[in-house]
């Protein structure tokens, strides 16, 4: 997980995810144009991604395409999230019983 949360602290490596998201499966090239990066720069961001284990890398002939692998963020959110999301959630449901037994 540390791998996963360096490579997320970074904003470039974060604006490339969201290219992948939007449309996964594109070559260094095509994220590059997008996201005005050199080919290094965005090289060197997606070797860091990869190792992390939110991008995966896919030869194709001669094209190397990139895909966004959402299962590392998925993990972060069950482990780090949803335990903050069980107290408020209990929260608004003790608030509505609340409420409902005002009106009654």
């Amino acid at each position: 997980m540390d791998k996963v949360f360096a490579a997320l602290a970074n904003e470039s490596r974060r604006a490339l995810l969201d290219a992948l998201r939007k449309r996964s499966g594109q070559t260094l090239t095509e994220l590059c144009s997008i996201l005005d990066m050199t080919r290094q720069a965005a090289s060197k961001h997606l070797a860091i991604l990869e190792e992390a284990e939110l991008v995966v890398a896919i030869w194709e002939g001669r094209e190397k395409l990139h895909y966004l692998n959402p299962v590392p963020i998925r993990m972060i959110s069950e482990r780090w999230i949803k335990k903050f999301e069980e107290g408020r959630l209990a929260a608004l449901s003790a608030l509505k019983t609340a409420l409902e037994e005002q009106k009654e």
